[in-house]
Formats: C-alpha cells, sequence, structure tokens
C-alpha cells in the first residue's frame, strides 16, 4: 500500500457536496484570532470564530473514506496532530471525531457556533486546563511467573505431582497448573491496577473507564496495565512522581504520555 494520502481511492458511495468544512476541534478563541496549519491532503486548516469560540476547520468536498488503510492512518495522524497544534495554541480544546464534515462555507460554521456557543462555552470552561494522560504498565512476564510459581503452595504441589505421574494423569495436570498460574498472574495484575489507581487518585480528576484506544490511532503495545485519565497540568509533575512508586517494582517498567487533547473525555461533537 502507498503511504501518499492524496492518491487514495475513496468510496463512491459516500456522500458528495459542493462546499463543506472539516471539522478538527472547538477551542477558546476570538474573531481577531488567528490559526494556520497543513491539514488532511495538504488542505489549509484555519479558525472560524463567533463570540468567544471558534471552530477549527479546512475546506473539504468529500467525505474522508478509502479502503486504503495506509492513506486512512495518514489522514487520522493529520487530524491528531491539527488538533494537538490547536491545544498548544489556544489550551483545551474539544476535538472532533475523525471525518466530522459540516456542509456550507466559513459562514455556515459560525452559524453553527453561534447555534451552539452556551454549550460549547460550558465545556471549555469545564476543561480548562485539564488534558488526558496515558499510562502504560508492561513487566518481565517470565520474571512475574516464576515468582508467582515459587511463592504459591498449591501450585508447587502440582509440580511435583506432575513430575510423579504417568503421561496421561500429567497431561491434565499440566491443565491444571496452567490454570491456576493464569488466575494468580491475572490477580497480580489486577492489584497493581488497583495500586496504580489508588496512587493516582488524589490527582486524577477521572478515569477512563471504557475500552482505552489510545487516542485515534489505538495502541498496539504488550501492556498488562493500561490507564487514561484527566487531570490538571499543574498536576503533571506530581503524577509523573507517583507513577515512580510503582515503576519502582522489579521487573515493572512504566510508561507515562501527555499531554494530550481530551479525546477519551470530551462529550462527542456532532455537525
Amino acid at each position: 500500500m502507498s503511504d501518499d494520502a492524496s492518491g487514495a481511492e475513496t468510496n463512491t458511495d459516500a456522500p458528495a457536496f459542493e462546499t463543506g468544512r472539516y471539522l478538527y476541534c472547538v477551542v477558546e478563541a476570538d474573531e481577531t484570532d488567528e490559526f494556520s496549519e497543513t491539514g488532511i491532503d495538504g488542505e489549509p486548516v484555519s479558525l472560524v470564530a463567533s463570540d468567544g469560540v471558534g471552530a477549527v476547520v479546512q475546506p473539504c468536498g468529500d467525505a474522508y473514506d478509502s479502503d486504503d488503510l495506509a492513506a486512512v492512518r495518514e489522514w487520522l495522524l493529520t487530524h491528531q496532530e491539527v488538533v494537538d497544534a490547536a491545544g498548544e495554541a489556544f489550551g483545551t480544546p474539544l476535538p472532533f471525531r475523525f471525518d466530522t464534515i459540516l456542509k456550507g462555507d466559513d459562514d455556515r460554521v459560525r452559524e453553527w457556533l453561534a447555534d451552539q456557543r452556551e454549550t460549547l462555552a460550558d465545556y471549555l470552561d469545564d476543561f480548562a486546563d485539564h488534558w488526558e494522560y496515558r499510562v502504560s504498565v508492561t513487566w518481565d512476564e517470565e520474571r512475574i511467573r516464576e515468582e508467582i510459581a515459587s511463592g504459591d503452595e498449591e501450585l508447587a504441589d502440582l509440580r511435583e505431582r506432575i513430575e510423579d505421574a504417568d503421561e496421561g494423569t500429567a497431561f491434565l495436570l499440566e491443565k491444571q497448573y496452567d490454570q491456576r498460574l493464569g488466575e494468580r498472574r491475572e490477580a497480580r495484575r489486577r492489584s497493581l491496577d488497583e495500586r496504580l489507581r489508588e496512587r493516582l487518585g488524589p490527582l486524577v480528576r477521572e478515569f477512563d473507564d471504557g475500552e482505552d484506544e489510545g487516542g485515534l490511532l489505538g495502541d498496539d503495545s504488550d501492556s498488562v496495565v493500561d490507564v487514561a485519565f484527566l487531570a490538571h497540568e499543574d498536576d503533571e509533575r506530581a503524577v509523573g512522581e507517583a507513577l515512580d512508586e510503582i515503576a519502582a517494582d522489579p521487573g515493572v517498567e512504566v510508561r507515562f504520555t501527555g499531554p494530550w487533547p481530551p479525546y477519551s473525555f470530551a462529550p462527542e461533537l456532532d455537525a
């Protein structure tokens, strides 16, 4: 597949329109504010503002739909990069879902902003200076399994019985052993997750208890615990310090990323 998004073959069944605005996010901004970025397919990105709220948009004449996965990934990356840039320029943004399009020109965007102004302003005020952070915890799988096996009497007993059993019995005991080991591993993983949340709790406004998709692009890591949460930017250093206690566990590694726009917590904005 080609990495060139501009060469993607679009879905002819997608609804077409003469004039539209692709929507990236909503920010707190005035009519005098300016914002310029390069968006999807190299289109210019600008700010359309009205009465204290602004939409970051680019012109478009069709939906961004393709069977080319490389092209779609490139579009997603660009979407996220533009929203990140808007957050740096104006503070915490309210991101739109990928491929949210408002039919019409900039005047139509202003009409939509005016119609939704009170709701958007309330959300922007509520999320002000709060960002999404993500923590992924991995561990040394072999080390963890060895620690569990050495400290569990039932597993030790099963291992002795396996060594003395005939082939058929040993096979059944091995399955019991693997099941017990898996249960003990899951118990340790849950305990780690609980410790992590307990450490972060005083600093976190809200945890994301849904399925964490790692933002727009997802997460293909082999982590055993993933946590996304909303926190005030002033608490970022304290969050990192709280994670040091978890990272001190032998065989455990902690990856802390952010700040990100509140992808997992912002309301779904439709146009």
